[in-house]
C-alpha cells in the first residue's frame, strides 16, 4: 500500500512535467526553461501553488495572482499519469520493463492531447521514442529486438500502405505522417502483433467517433478527427491487456 502511494505521488509529479510538454511543445519552446507560468497573466508559478493536484484544489482551479480559470484538463493530465504509474506497476512489478512502459505510456499522453489540441504528433516525441524502444527491447520479457525491429517496420509500414492507399482513392490527405511514427514507436515498444491489434482498435473506435461527430456537426463528414489518440488508446489497451487478448483470439481461431 504504501509503495502503491509513492508511485502514485511520482506518477502526478510527473504528470505535472507532462503538462508543461503538452503545453510547449507545439510552440517549439522548451519544457525546462522559463519556470511554469500562469496562461492569462504570465507571473511564475510559485513551487506552493504548483504541487500536483493539491494545489490545483485549494486554489479551485484559479490562479493565485489574477484568478484566471486554469483548464482542468492539467488536473485530469496528473490523474491520469498517476494512475497509469500504479497499474503498470501492478501489471509489471518493479523491473526495467515497467520503467520502459511508463515512459511510453506518459509518451502517449502527450501524443493524444498534443494531437487533439492541434492535429500533430510532434516528431520530437515520436523519434526518439522509436529508438528507446529499440533500447528497452534488449531487458524486456515480453518483446525481443527481433519483434521490436518488426514492429518499426510493420507498424510504419502498414499505416503508410493504409495512407497512400487512401489518397490514391480519394485524392486527399487521411492521415498525417506523425500518425505514421507513432505507430513505428508503438512497435519499437511492443513488437509487431502490438501494431496490428493498435491498427484495429484504433480504426474501430476512431470509426465509430467519426460518424458520431460527422453526425453531430455542422462540417459533417469533413470534420478533421485527429487519429493519434486512438492509436493511443489501442495502445494503451494492449500494455494492460494484450496478452490475455491475443490469447483468447487465438483460441476462437483454434
Amino acid at each position: 500500500m504504501i509503495i502503491d502511494i509513492f508511485i502514485f505521488c511520482l506518477g502526478l509529479a510527473i504528470g505535472s512535467f507532462l503538462n508543461v510538454c503538452i503545453y510547449r511543445l507545439p510552440e517549439s519552446r522548451s519544457v525546462v526553461h522559463p519556470p511554469s507560468r500562469c496562461p492569462a497573466c504570465g507571473t511564475d508559478i510559485a513551487f506552493y501553488d504548483n504541487i500536483p493536484v493539491f494545489s490545483y484544489l485549494l486554489l479551485r482551479g484559479r490562479c493565485r495572482h489574477c484568478k484566471a480559470r486554469i483548464s482542468p484538463r492539467y488536473l485530469m493530465v496528473e490523474l491520469m499519469a498517476g494512475l497509469f504509474a500504479v497499474g503498470v506497476y501492478h501489471r509489471y512489478g518493479l523491473s526495467p520493463e515497467t520503467f520502459c512502459l511508463y515512459l511510453f505510456v506518459a509518451a502517449l499522453l502527450v501524443v493524444t492531447f498534443i494531437d487533439l489540441d492541434h492535429r500533430i504528433i510532434p516528431d520530437v516525441v515520436t523519434y526518439p521514442g522509436i529508438g528507446i524502444g529499440l533500447i528497452c527491447s534488449f531487458w524486456s520479457t515480453a518483446v525481443t529486438v527481433v519483434d521490436s525491429l518488426l514492429g518499426i517496420v510493420v507498424g510504419g509500414g502498414l499505416l503508410f500502405l493504409v495512407a497512400f492507399g487512401y489518397y490514391t482513392i480519394t485524392k486527399k490527405e487521411g492521415m498525417g505522417g506523425g500518425d505514421i511514427k507513432l505507430l513505428a514507436m508503438i512497435g519499437a515498444f511492443l513488437g509487431w502483433k502490438a501494431t496490428i491489434f493498435t491498427i484495429f482498435v484504433g480504426s474501430a473506435v476512431g470509426t465509430i467517433f467519426g460518424i458520431v461527430v460527422a453526425l453531430q456537426t455542422r462540417e459533417g463528414r469533413k470534420a478533421a478527427v485527429p487519429f493519434g489518440p486512438f492509436l493511443s488508446m489501442g495502445a494503451l489497451l494492449f500494455v494492460f491487456y494484450g496478452r490475455e487478448l491475443i490469447s483468447w483470439y487465438v483460441g476462437l481461431l483454434m
